[in-house]
């Protein structure tokens, strides 16, 4: 009998020995072509749990793969460590951020390694290291240089009682979450990135392979849409303007606009309300600043809104309509203003109903019996009531009105985009500083190159206050203007830490380089990135960003392509014990040590790749752990215990490498589609096939015993690399089975000549058959039914109903 098998002990011993030879460093002067393969940074929570292993083993398995495969392979691991739950342990605990966060880095390593994945540390990035985040600044630097960074008022959530601006996450419940005060909406002076410049460019998903829904995710956030942008004029000039102005795709429809809505925050609204209608005026606008954009976006939510007092013109129909402002209007989106059309909009036909506002029919539906309409009418149709246009079907009706418009100086055609330009500005400290300089003569003044990184001040305090310790820290705010000399101030406002994740993957090409951010040749080397996995739910956020920053940074002639990810893949996701994604706010995470510490890191992450389908996921369980245990130590068995050698007939060593072929053939189809689940089954068949020629007692071929027993050694070694190499040694094999070449099958023997057809009657076992590959469902059901198993099991009863499953089963249903 073999040793039996010892995880812990194989498991250390190749994970020091590998790390010793550095046998997954990634050369750069390697001759083999290049595969850059990425899984996305987990944050520094502290712990590894289910869901960080279920997308890093997978992983791992491709890279390994990859690698025998003959490619030079990039597989790197880092740190996502800036953000607000750092500083809100630092906070709970009394100390600085950077103390809990490296603290975590250095626990999440030692779990990382212990999984024996192929990364290489050489090129580890943390995103808190002041060598990262300076090339963050340099960055920001070079797109305010060419105006993609600027300033500008938005509005933001504003604790009253701290004083202070919080970000979405420090919001719940409409509360502050430190001190519980209900947070207002407020208008604050805050940095941007112009992604809106890039946003024709960003619709356009060609040359890359990315999952379907991720891109029609993209192409909704983005938004693109053809219209008129159309003026509403006003009978006195407010604040300078004359006019109000929205832009439409139903510019068919003005005709029937009874009614104007403007955002509650619009710049507008306090000139145009009267006096009359100040009172309510306010506190709605008072009400509708302490509701989320989400919230007032809502489709479920009853549409409300406030009469203001004053009206402006629909130019076409030369009436006065009245103004509203309405929560459902968000300042931020298109002019901050919308015509109400309430027979063709459902939103504006229930406000209009709700507000007693007339709604005239101006494109006719088809039979239309000129009655006024039940529910609103949103498709095309013949226009009617339209003046001039009347009797026009209305596509056609949209394009002359749009070209009346812009002849009497009304408006014109344009395009509008639902994306918004990125707000980057985040009032706390524990990120990348804003590396620009606020001075009383010089204005707004960005720090020189030479001065970077503007490095976050070990020593500042963090207290339960609200207010970023960085306001309050005289050492980091008290600054010289590099322009004039004269005292000045810091931006405290840091970056939002998408700004890490835009170009983590550039810097691991280069992670050393003191000089600039990255080589361009080794940029031009490695990438793109050729496969990257992750989840679907950074869809419009870190993948969108990351493709936003690669198209700037190419246009900053550092890199010559465009896309950052040739190939995405979406995990699904694994879920804790109350059926929730798991995370450390929601306190169901799954910590896998003592799983791990049990059966293996080879066995957790086999079990995790077996479970299902990797793009659905599924909830937390162990339940199948000991089933994959049991398999690897069947596999141990089998590789290490030779059955007995001799001349063996013609038929088993036929079969022999039939099943050897069709082993690799099946698993290398298996890992090149991600079926990471059925590659398991596979192989599990493959150890049971072995183990019953061995028990067989039945002569073996040695050579073909040998082809197969190495087969199965190749073929786990992306899945189960600790046991494979030990496996790989044990066999007298040279170190290592993970630089060794991928099995190559022979077609002819892959092939399947018969098949073993399963016969069932009402469910239960009766009968198996060798039948050709291929055979048509009737001579199998005659084959099956003529069985002499089958009749016994019959017992003279009727049958009902034969059901086929191609080259695999058929179930006899009596009566």
């Amino acid at each position: 009998m073999a040793e039996k098998y010892n995880p812990r002990t194989i498991e250390q011993k190749w994970q020091q020995r590998w790390e010793a030879d550095e046998l997954y460093v990634a050369r750069d002067d390697d001759p083999r072509p290049k595969y850059y393969l990425l899984t996305m940074l987990p944050y520094t929570s502290g712990d590894l749990h289910f869901g960080h292993y279920y997308p890093m083993g997978p992983s791992d398995t491709l890279a390994r793969w990859k690698t025998m495969n003959g490619y030079n392979v990039l597989f790197p691991m880092g740190f996502d460590a800036f953000g607000l739950p750092a500083e809100n342990a630092a906070i709970q605990r009394g100390i600085h951020p950077r103390e809990w966060t490296y603290a975590n880095i250095e626990r999440m390593r030692g779990q990382l390694k212990r999984m024996g994945a192929m990364f290489d540390w050489t090129r580890e990035v943390v995103t808190c290291d002041p060598e990262f985040y300076r090339w963050n600044q340099w960055f920001f630097l070079k797109m305010f240089e060419r105006g993609l960074a600027y300033r500008a008022m938005a509005p933001a959530n504003w604790c009253p009682q701290d004083k202070t601006v919080l970000a979405n996450e420090q919001v719940i419940d409409g509360r502050c979450e430190r001190c519980g005060t209900e947070v207002i909406r407020r208008e604050l002076e805050q940095w941007f990135f112009r992604i809106t410049d890039y946003a024709d460019e960003l619709l356009d998903h060609s040359g890359i392979d990315w999952p379907q829904p991720v891109i029609t995710m993209q192409r909704n956030w983005i938004g693109r849409s053809e219209g008129v942008e159309v003026s509403f004029g006003l009978d006195a000039p407010v604040g300078g303007e004359d006019e109000i102005r929205v832009f439409t795709t139903r510019i068919d429809t003005i005709y029937g606009a009874t009614f104007m809505v403007l955002a509650p925050e619009h710049r507008l609204v306090a000139g145009l309300t009267t006096p009359d209608r100040q009172q309510e005026v306010r506190a709605y606008i008072e009400q509708s600043s302490k509701q989320t954009e989400i919230e007032r976006l809502s489709a479920d939510r009853e549409k409300t809104g406030v009469f203001i007092g004053s009206h402006c013109r629909n130019r076409l129909t030369g009436e006065d309509i009245p103004i509203y402002i309405g929560d459902y209007v968000l300042s931020s989106y298109g002019t901050g203003a919308v015509m109400g059309v309430p027979a063709h909009d459902a939103r504006d036909f229930a406000f209009a109903k709700k507000y007693g506002l007339a709604i005239p029919v101006v494109v006719a539906p088809p039979g239309w019996d000129g009655e006024p309409l039940k529910e609103a009418y949103t498709g095309p149709g013949t226009m009617v009531n339209s003046g001039s246009f009347d009797g026009l079907p209305s596509e056609e009706g949209k394009q002359k009105i749009a070209e009346h418009i812009e002849a009497q100086g009304w408006g014109k055609s344009t395009v509008s985009y639902r994306l918004r330009d990125w707000l980057i500005s985040r009032q706390r400290s524990w990120g990348t500083p804003i590396p620009m300089i606020y001075c009383e003569t010089d204005g707004i003044v960005a720090v020189p190159e030479e001065d970077l990184p503007v490095i976050l001040p070990d020593d500042a305090e963090f207290k339960p206050t609200g207010e970023s310790p960085l306001a309050r820290h005289e050492g980091f705010l008290r600054v010289d203007c590099p322009k004039c000399g004269r005292p000045a101030r810091r931006e405290t406002d840091t970056m939002d830490t998408f700004m890490d994740s835009n170009w983590y993957f550039m810097r691991y090409v280069d992670p050393h380089n003191p000089e600039r951010p990255f080589a361009r040749d080794k940029a031009e080397m490695w990438m793109p990135v050729d496969q990257y996995t992750g989840g679907a739910e950074h869809a419009v956020m870190h993948l969108l960003y990351a493709r936003f920053f690669t198209k700037v940074v190419r246009d900053m002639g550092l890199i010559g392509f465009g896309e950052p990810f040739k190939r995405l893949f979406n995990q699904g996701q694994i879920l804790g014990p109350d059926g929730q994604r798991m995370s450390k706010s929601r306190g169901n995470v799954v910590s896998p040590d003592k799983e791990v510490e049990r059966w293996g890191a080879d066995c957790f992450r086999a079990h995790l790749m077996f479970m299902g389908p990797w793009d659905q996921g599924g909830p937390f369980n162990t339940a199948g752990l000991a089933g994959i245990w049991r398999w690897m130590n069947r596999a141990w068995g089998v590789v290490l215990e030779e059955p007995g050698y001799g001349d063996a007939d013609d038929g088993s060593t036929k079969e022999l490498r039939h099943q050897t072929h069709a082993t690799i053939k099946a698993v290398s189809e298996d890992i090149e589609r991600f079926g990471f689940n059925t590659m398991l089954a596979r192989l599990m068949e493959f150890t049971t096939f072995l183990i019953h020629l061995r028990d067989s007692g039945k002569p073996v071929d040695y050579p073909a015993w040998l082809e197969a027993r190495d087969s199965l050694i190749l073929l786990i070694a992306p899945s189960l690399p600790h046991l494979s190499e030990e496996l790989w040694e044990r066999t007298g094999h040279s170190y290592s089975v993970h630089q060794r070449s991928w099995p190559q099958y022979d077609a002819a023997l892959a092939a399947t000549e018969e098949v073993t057809l399963v016969v069932q009657v009402n469910g239960k076992v009766r009968e198996r058959i060798q039948v050709p590959a291929g055979i048509a469902e009737a001579e199998a059901r005659d084959l099956a039914l003529n069985s002499p198993r089958i009749k016994e099991g019959l017992d003279g009863a009727e049958v009902a109903r034969v059901v086929y499953v191609p080259g695999r089963l058929v179930n006899v249903v009596t009566k």
